[in-house]
């Protein structure tokens, strides 16, 4: 059993499970009831993502101080009760079932779901 992190809008990999999406908003023009068989999630799961003002400043971050300050900013979101009880709850799921998590961005290294994964490990996911 085994969490993974994807780029939602990908193939699913066999055996993938559940798809969560860990991001602000829902795919744009992608009907409801298509986010699923298109590839995007089955559960839509916001509280994992950046707040609006944090993917603002993600998105803008060209050099790596930024980027490094859009890492602290997250890090920081996650800090919060609700969250650390989320990737704990994800992390010890991870030992027991098959699913992912996922955003929409190309680049992973460049993206909230590298710090994601980070955290999920921290936590004591187990992540392929």
């Amino acid at each position: 059993m085994a969490l993974r992190i994807v780029r939602l809008g990908s193939p699913r990999v066999k055996g993938e499970g559940l798809r969560i999406g860990t991001v602000r908003r829902p795919p744009r023009g992608v009907p409801k009831s298509e986010f699923a068989s298109r590839d995007f999630y089955d559960v839509w799961f916001p509280n994992l993502a950046p707040s609006n003002e944090t993917v603002k400043f993600a998105q803008s971050a060209d050099t790596p101080a930024e980027w490094a300050a859009f890492v602290r900013k997250y890090r920081s979101e996650m800090s919060t009760p609700e969250n650390v009880h989320a990737l704990e709850l994800l992390a010890e799921l991870s030992h027991h079932t098959n699913f992912s998590v996922g955003c929409y961005c190309e680049n992973e290294s460049h993206c909230h779901r590298s710090v994601l994964k980070e955290l999920l490990l921290k936590k004591g996911a187990e992540i392929l």
